[in-house]
């Protein structure tokens, strides 16, 4: 039986409808958890990023700024309702000249290009296989890319998280540090 923390938090295998995101992308937010706080240490200008189930662009959109003109981020999600949200985002914060917005399918999202960074938030846990999905993430890294994982504490369980890391590390990626983001557990990955 369910305990009642897998039914309030929908610990269960599912993807993140649509709608619900617009709760993720809230000023609030910011004061726990800054995306550019939690991305500047690993984006720099000119890089390629993948931004992997992007949402609604909480954190696609400061991504763009930095990146800069020279740089690129693909936003990868397999919910095309997702994608065209975040397209108006950008649009409208005038960003989205460096965008790519990409559909994937369910179990094979279509990797694109090779990425100098890639970053899974609050997702993977939605992936029923993720030995698969991060082998085809490590092969879109470039040698030396970081790769950052990080789940919602209140939904995803240590050992969950831990099954994930090893997950990783079995696919060829080497953990390199834990970094601390609020409410979430997280991971830095590198590819040699």
């Amino acid at each position: 039986m369910k305990g009642i923390l897998d039914v309030l938090f929908v610990r269960g295998k599912h993807v993140c409808p649509w709608w619900l995101c617009r709760s993720f992308d809230n000023p609030l937010r910011r004061l726990f958890q800054d995306p550019e706080k939690i991305l500047q240490p690993h984006v720099k200008q000119s890089f390629t990023v993948i931004d992997v189930g992007p949402g609604m662009g909480y954190f696609t959109i400061p991504l763009l700024g930095l990146v800069g003109s020279g740089g690129k981020v693909v936003a990868l999600d397999i919910q095309k309702r997702m994608l065209d949200a975040l397209r108006q985002r950008a649009d409208r914060a005038g960003l989205s000249g460096n965008l790519v917005t990409h559909l994937g399918k369910p179990g094979d999202p279509d990797m694109p290009d090779s990425a100098d960074f890639i970053l899974i938030f609050w997702m993977i846990h939605e992936v029923p296989d993720q030995q698969a999905f991060l082998s085809d993430l490590k092969a879109c890294l470039r040698s030396g890319g970081r790769m950052l994982i990080a789940e919602p504490r209140l939904h995803v369980s240590a050992k969950r998280f831990q099954s994930t890391l090893d997950t990783s590390e079995r696919v060829g990626l080497t953990l390199v540090a834990r970094p601390e983001i609020s409410l979430s557990r997280s991971a830095l990955f590198a590819r040699d």
